[in-house]
């Protein structure tokens, strides 16, 4: 849609599109060797001596490629606390903020995926907040406006040091899940946003493939959505269409000679498409990988994989041009109309789910067909969906493209 125009000097009327406003917060990534001696400096340099690391269970153990920070840290160590558990379940989220209350933290290292990055930002924010979590957290109102509370507490300095590709590492909302309500909270807070990233290819070599494939496909997806998004902007797509190409690419290459470099190159396309869908947002997909993975115990970015063609099918008419955006990132020849383009980029997809092992259903999953209510429900309170290129009404429009997943 042509938002306004006006007239150059040689007489001919310009049209624009309209008016953005990309906020990029500043980034710092250290990739390589040195990294953990790159997180040292830094620390020194912001003058922080008391680091409490959060990470799983099997990264805490003795032996473990922890080792390498541990002995880079040295006294700047203040403890390990290995609470962080699939989904960030509230509890855990509560003791970890506890534990770093108990050791005097002046600094939070996340290390490994999605859960120990949420559950670290997460902490820190009811550490200085309190542990309300439903009175923090993002609520919807009466009449379906999304609200989230001003967190205006000092906030912890994170750094992080991720194991897996997940868009987590650079955002600055924590979504953990509230076991007694059965839904996500979502914690939002700029102050919580990594400090600096630091890669070391030591840390990835170890996370089983299965692993990569599932953050790999739940950036791949994302990055769709993002270039179909009501809200974006040029500067975005740049992030986006890359983002798309290094997932796409480096999930196809998983199993071949070029795996080491696929993997730190699923990192890179997490970053880039993190960073772009604070700009753009996402849609349909996002929130029903949300809702599902949570509820079912599935990962977020397997059950992406499931939605995304019949998604793209719902938002065909009212994504035309920018799913040839996706076609170009993709490699793939301009289809005629907009719902043939949708078939077009879905069957790609589906081609790559299948050589990853992916399955077709929700059916598959283990997700019973009579959920799909409850789950519909929760899509609809998702902050993701108000990024969907065709508007979603409410649950039962939710219920009706969910028909199509068993």
């Amino acid at each position: 849609m042509w938002r306004w125009q006006c007239r150059s000097r040689e007489g001919e009327i310009l049209k624009v599109k309209g008016s953005f406003l990309h906020d990029e917060p500043a980034l710092r990534v250290s990739f390589g060797w040195d990294a953990h001696g790159n997180l040292v400096k830094d620390m020194d340099r912001a003058g922080l001596s008391r680091a409490v690391v959060v990470c799983g269970r099997s990264l805490a153990k003795s032996g473990s490629e922890l080792e390498l920070l541990r002995e880079a840290l040295g006294p700047r160590l203040a403890g390990i606390h290995p609470g962080a558990r699939p989904h960030s379940p509230v509890p855990q989220v509560i003791e970890t903020s506890r534990f770093l209350r108990d050791a005097g933290a002046d600094a939070i290292i996340a290390v490994g995926g999605g859960s120990a990055i949420v559950t670290a930002r997460a902490a820190s924010i009811l550490l200085a907040e309190g542990e309300d979590v439903a009175a923090l957290a993002t609520s919807v109102t009466a009449e379906g406006r999304m609200i989230s509370p001003r967190l205006r507490a000092p906030k912890l300095p994170q750094f992080v040091i991720p194991t897996t590709p997940t868009t987590a590492i650079v955002k600055a909302g924590s979504a953990i899940y509230d076991e007694v309500a059965g839904k996500r909270r979502a914690l939002f807070d700029p102050k919580t946003r990594s400090q600096a990233v630091y890669v070391h290819p030591a840390l990835l070599a170890p996370v089983p493939k299965q692993v990569f494939v599932s953050a790999g496909l739940n950036t791949l997806c994302m990055a769709v959505e993002g270039l179909i998004a009501t809200k974006g902007d040029p500067l975005a797509d740049a992030q986006l269409t890359h983002a798309l190409r290094l997932a796409a690419d480096g999930l196809a290459q998983l199993n071949g000679p070029e795996a080491g470099q696929a993997r730190t190159d699923l990192i890179f396309a997490a970053i880039l498409c993190g960073r772009a869908t604070d700009s753009t947002n996402g849609g349909l997909t996002t929130a029903l990988g949300h809702a599902i993975g949570v509820r079912h115990h599935v990962e977020n970015g397997i059950v992406n994989a499931v939605v995304l063609p019949s998604v793209l099918e719902f938002n065909a008419d009212a994504a035309a041009g920018d799913l040839r955006k996706v076609e170009r990132a993709l490699g793939l020849a301009a289809a005629g109309s907009a719902r043939e383009s949708a078939l077009v980029i879905g069957r790609h997809l589906v081609e790559l789910f299948d050589a990853l092992g992916v399955p077709r259903t929700l059916g598959e999953l283990g997700v019973p067909a009579e959920a799909r209510p409850a789950l519909a429900q929760l899509v609809t309170e998702d902050w993701f969906l108000r990024g969907n290129p065709r508007p979603v009404g409410d649950a039962t429009e939710v219920e009706r493209v969910m028909t199509t997943l068993w």
